[in-house]
């Protein structure tokens, strides 16, 4: 087939399994009952049908994987432009401090356990790779790949595909442990009184008065996608800089630009924000802009976005390449999920103890899978969004981003000492992670004493 192909029909590929996948989840009663995001369906649906196993499809886990890299990227900044009401209150920064906090426990157990196996079973494994089940479980496949394929490009053997691999199994912990995990809940008596029953709207974004009409030389959507990829392009050109000028400072320059390529979609969320608090200065100075973005349609793109990212996400785990490393993942997401559990039953009711039941809930769902998991557990409990949570979880995403930037930091440190055959930077790794854990989770039950 001609080259030109090759790229489409994995899309394409993608596509009519997101569309198999729906048909059978709205068919399918069972599959109905499972809170369960379509795409999700679809990725297994790939995985089981692809390469790996039948051979039906004939889909390119290189290809896969590089779009699961640009469509993280293309989400990110385009929810990143959104306008919204941002709120002061003071549960949407505890929920950004809890947020880190519990990506601080899946970390040292991840690390932890990888530590104690290098040194025990596996001495030729990275200990690092403990550090994808925070960002498999927490941030998702996207940045999982992309944090796990630069540290292959370091050294570090099937990073990338570990990645993906962990955020599969904690998208298994939101759905199929997280409604095991609602029912118990359901009967404890610390998580249903007091529920709060006042009437609150949904979380609600706002819109931009002015629209470009239908007439206008240049579609909406058209618009929004140009400004997205002006947006990646001037994220492309800072990253190239970046590497210009850190690769000849010697092996830790080059490790932290590679690293950097990682965190393309971080880059690109942090120019999307800057642009939008710049648009927002000049429109309030009372400059009419003859275009500005939607809402609506940034929403749209991000959904699309993200929906064939954890579709190509999911297809593109290899089976055969996680042989050697079944039994380390099976540990640490196994303790590490156990271990999110209990923490969030443990700290949740203290800082909501009103809403104590969909808190727990929403942020189990979201912290082993995606905010639309953590929204689909809420959901089954809080159907008319009456109480905090879908603040909490949304609001509470944007404040992460401000107590996370230690927590990446600290996601360098084992590469730069596997670069440099330097043990002892595992220890100050693990020694950083447990020391911000307990500053985060002691100034979390300092704000919410009673």
């Amino acid at each position: 087939m001609d080259n030109t192909w090759l790229w489409v029909m994995d899309f394409i590929f993608l596509s009519a399994l997101m569309v198999l996948a729906a048909v059978l989840k709205a068919r399918i009663p069972a599959l109905r009952r499972l809170i369960i995001p379509t795409s999700m369906i679809a990725g297994f649906l790939g995985l089981i049908f692809g390469p790996e196993l039948i051979g039906l499809l004939p889909l390119n886990a290189d290809f896969l994987g590089t779009m699961v890299y640009h469509l993280m990227a293309i989400g990110f900044i385009a929810l990143s432009l959104k306008e919204r009401s941002v709120s002061s209150n003071p549960a949407i920064l505890n929920s950004g401090m809890l947020i880190v906090s519990t990506y601080l426990v899946q970390g040292i157990v991840g690390f932890g356990i990888f530590l104690l196996l290098v040194e025990w079973f596996y001495p030729d494994f990275f200990p690092g790779i403990g550090l994808l089940l925070p960002l498999g479980f927490g941030q998702g496949p996207g940045q999982a790949y992309s944090i796990g394929t630069q540290w292959e490009e370091l050294g570090v053997i099937g990073g990338g595909n570990l990645g993906l691999t962990i955020a599969g199994i904690g998208f298994l912990w939101a759905t199929v442990i997280g409604i095991i995990v609602m029912n118990i809940l359901i009967k404890q008596r610390k998580f249903t009184r007091g529920n709060s029953s006042e009437e609150r709207m949904p979380v609600v974004e706002t819109s931009a008065p002015d629209e470009i009409p239908l007439s206008d030389a240049i579609d909406k959507l058209t618009y929004q996608i140009a400004l997205i990829g002006l947006i990646y392009l001037i994220t492309y050109l800072t990253i190239y800089g970046l590497d210009v000028i850190l690769t000849p400072l010697g092996t830790f320059g080059a490790t932290l630009a590679q690293l950097l390529v990682g965190f393309h979609f971080l880059i690109g969320s942090l120019y999307a924000v800057l642009f939008r608090v710049v648009l927002n200065k000049v429109q309030r100075a009372g400059l009419k802009l003859e275009h500005s973005p939607n809402n609506f349609l940034l929403q749209r793109i991000a959904g699309f976005s993200f929906d064939y990212m954890i579709t190509a996400s999911i297809a593109a785990i290899s089976i055969y390449a996680l042989r050697d490393y079944i039994v380390p993942v099976l540990l640490i997401t196994t303790i590490g999920g156990l271990l999110t559990i209990l923490y969030l039953v443990w700290i949740v009711p203290r800082m909501f103890p009103k809403d104590a039941l969909p808190n727990t809930l929403g942020f189990f769902g979201m912290q082993t899978g995606t905010i639309s998991t953590g929204m689909a557990l809420v959901k089954a409990v809080d159907p008319y969004f009456k109480t905090n949570t879908a603040d909490n979880l949304v609001m509470g995403s944007g404040t992460a981003l401000l107590f996370g930037f230690p927590l990446l930091i600290l996601l360098n440190v084992p590469v730069v000492g596997y670069i440099q055959g330097n043990s002892i930077m595992y220890l100050y790794t693990l020694g950083g992670l447990i020391l911000y854990f307990i500053l985060l989770a002691g100034a979390l039950l300092f704000r919410t004493r009673t």
